[in-house]
């Protein structure tokens, strides 16, 4: 279900907003917002509800790993959008779950009418980093439907 209003989506995002997420700007078009759910160290996996507010979007970005690794989007409120390079976009609302291989350049975020959440999982492996590449062009965004 789309929300344009963010008084009304905050009342379904359940697991919060949280804070601006100022130590990643540089590699959203538009505002995000982190809340982490676990906390780094104190377990192998790293979980956090991230926010995108409606056209906001990451960066293209590979996750690396010498083995293991990679991402888990859980869709949580909202409408959003998921891509793989060259392939077509996929559509994302609550309930929707992606899995992202190690290695696979992708983006996600919110569509241009809805704010939109999902939790990030960071899947453990071996020499794990995020490589964060060019912005998603409005153009390339403006072609997604729907």
């Amino acid at each position: 279900m789309k929300y344009t209003e963010k008084e009304a989506f905050d009342k379904v995002n359940m697991f919060g907003r949280g804070e601006p997420n100022d130590a990643f700007a540089e590699y959203f078009t538009g505002h995000s917002f982190l809340n982490p759910l676990t906390k780094p160290g104190e377990t192998p996996v790293f979980l956090a509800n991230v926010t995108f507010e409606p056209g906001c979007r990451n960066n293209w970005h590979v996750h690396h790993a010498k083995s293991g690794g990679g991402q888990i989007l859980i869709c949580t409120a909202g409408e959003g959008w998921y891509r793989e390079e060259g392939r077509p976009a996929i559509p994302l609302k609550a309930g929707t779950v992606i899995t992202i291989p190690a290695e696979v350049k992708h983006w996600h975020g919110a569509k241009e009418d809805s704010w939109f959440s999902h939790i990030a999982v960071e899947v453990p492996g071996e020499e794990t980093e995020t490589e964060w590449l060019e912005p998603v062009t409005d153009r390339e965004y403006d072609e997604l439907e729907g």
